[in-house]
């Protein structure tokens, strides 16, 4: 890995971004819309939205964050100009790693924003650090990121990369935590929310909006970041220079 060419491909996504508005309002804008729209339905109900509103947090961040990197990489691809790049000293991780951090700067203000909205605006009940809330949104994000530049190594089409959505983003949305708590889940489906990255997201969240700390917060957290790791390395080895 070369930090110089890991920090040019991040210069270039962001610039490429920058001429992309729908792209940039998508990561920014929708996820505090979807909050809100969260919010808005059940503003009649006391507690549904302080209840949820913090895994909600931890989920639109992250779905939204799978899309736009599976779909930009593999039109990338698609496109010829990996391959391009691949004919200069460009290695795989440090494109990798240049996408990473590129779509981590916009994770970040798109955290910034979203937990903003959420509190300032929705009034969501936070008993915790207000930076604890930004940066599990962040981790969250990054982590939709590392497994949509994993799910982009194997798709040949835009949608095919959508079509990965229901086997690595649908099941963790389901067996999370989101709609049941997971010690109440039966054995074998609390056990499989074990190994699903989204689970310690929202238990990390949850945590925090109950005012936890320490290693209720960070144990979990920790453990999503292993995940995103672990997709960023499978997604460096398995990258191809162009679709077939």
């Amino acid at each position: 890995m070369n930090a110089g060419r890991m920090l040019a491909t991040a210069a270039r996504v962001l610039g490429q971004l920058r001429h992309d508005p729908r792209s940039i309002v998508l990561m920014v804008v929708a996820p505090s819309l979807l909050v809100g729209l969260f919010a808005w339905l059940f503003s009649d109900q006391d507690g549904v939205f302080d209840r949820f509103g913090g895994a909600i947090l931890a989920l639109f961040p992250f779905i939204v964050m799978f899309l736009i990197t599976s779909i930009t990489t593999l039109r990338e691809r698609r496109s010829g100009t990996l391959e391009r790049l691949m004919t200069t000293p460009l290695g795989k991780a440090d494109f990798i790693l240049g996408y990473a951090l590129a779509f981590g700067l916009m994770a970040l203000l798109q955290a910034v924003i979203t937990v903003s909205f959420a509190v300032g605006v929705c009034g969501l009940e936070v008993e915790g650090e207000l930076w604890q809330l930004g940066l599990v949104a962040v981790v969250d994000a990054l982590l939709g990121t590392a497994l949509g530049l994993l799910a982009s190594a194997f798709a040949q089409t835009e949608f095919q990369a959508v079509q990965f959505m229901p086997l690595l983003v649908f099941p963790q949305i389901i067996l999370g935590g989101l709609f049941m708590p997971r010690d109440q889940m039966p054995d074998v489906l609390h056990a499989i929310s074990d190994w699903l990255p989204l689970s310690y997201a929202i238990d990390t969240v949850n945590a925090v909006t109950a005012g936890d700390e320490r290693w209720d917060v960070f144990g979990p957290l920790l453990v999503v970041v292993a995940f995103g790791v672990g997709a960023l390395v499978l997604a460096s080895l398995t990258l191809r220079r162009r679709t077939p």
